[in-house]
């Protein structure tokens, strides 16, 4: 009977919602006016607690944590890991008055015969291939208006039977000038980890063969991650400025420091993950006065 009387009684106050507000109750357990203007989106715990020990004037509402870092009104949310929970956190946010997502996270790092990636390097993506699930969807849906996306034939194809997988991998990309904020950021401090790098979104933890790698290495690709693509390309749909910045944490294939191969953590991961969360929170003013509307 009290079930009874509480459905009734939660039904009753959807009434009064609109439908973008009941999506946003759902997800973020919060009402949209509980988020600001500014987003940082990060995808695992460890960095999300780093976040939260810097937040100053901290109010929690639902998994929305609001409060004020380097004097800048955030909003601190906690995506979870890969695109399908990604495109979730966008759907909300397009649906508050967010209008920059900042994503800060760990990555996969691959060096090249022209430059070496280490454990510890700060990448800051040029574009995303991709290679997930969840951006296809997407793509379907809203073909009209993302027909102007830029594609290559998928590099797997060279070495892969793929006869159930897609031909063609599209090109999601950050906002131009968000992320030139950043790198510029990264270049007056004199971080010389910071580089930019194209990445590979991928839905799989533990399909990174050698072979998986090594056709990567053939367009350039030296970051892999599970969250960047769906975050461009709806940023994109939506009309949201997103850029990313990630922490090498692992070197997929590598003999010592291929995260699911070995025990052994890389000494500088942390130090890596310090510096960029150090290095978005500086940036922050920054991208407040030339993007926001606080």
């Amino acid at each position: 009977m009290f079930e009874k009387i509480k459905n009734e009684l939660v039904n009753f106050g959807l009434k009064f919602m609109s439908i973008d507000e009941k999506i946003v109750r759902i997800f973020l357990e919060t009402s949209p006016s509980n988020v600001n203007n500014i987003v940082i989106l990060p995808a695992v715990k460890m960095i999300m607690k780093y976040f939260l020990s810097h937040l100053q004037y901290k109010k929690v509402n639902g998994r929305v944590y609001n409060g004020t870092l380097n004097g800048i009104k955030v909003s601190i949310i906690r995506s979870l890991v890969g695109a399908p929970n990604t495109a979730i956190a966008v759907e909300c946010l397009k649906r508050c008055k967010t209008s920059i997502i900042l994503r800060v996270d760990f990555c996969g790092g691959i060096s090249t015969q022209n430059r070496e990636i280490l454990i510890g390097d700060l990448l800051i993506p040029n574009i995303s291939y991709c290679g997930d699930g969840t951006s296809p969807q997407y793509l379907l849906k809203h073909s009209n208006k993302l027909e102007r996306l830029k594609s290559i034939t998928n590099p797997h194809h060279q070495s892969l039977d793929l006869s159930m997988g897609p031909k063609k991998i599209f090109i999601s990309e950050p906002d131009e000038d968000l992320r030139q904020v950043l790198i510029n950021e990264a270049t007056s401090r004199g971080l010389k980890q910071v580089k930019t790098a194209d990445f590979w979104t991928t839905d799989a933890l533990f399909c990174e063969t050698d072979e998986f790698i090594t056709n990567l290495k053939s367009i350039n690709v030296q970051g892999i991650d599970m969250e960047n693509s769906t975050l461009f390309l709806l940023s994109k749909l939506y009309g949201i400025k997103s850029a990313s910045i990630l922490a090498v944490s692992d070197l997929p294939s590598h003999p010592k420091y291929d995260l699911f191969n070995s025990n052994i953590l890389h000494p500088d991961m942390k130090k890596g993950m310090k510096s960029m969360i150090d290095l978005l929170i500086n940036a922050l003013p920054k991208i407040s006065s030339r993007f926001s509307q606080n």
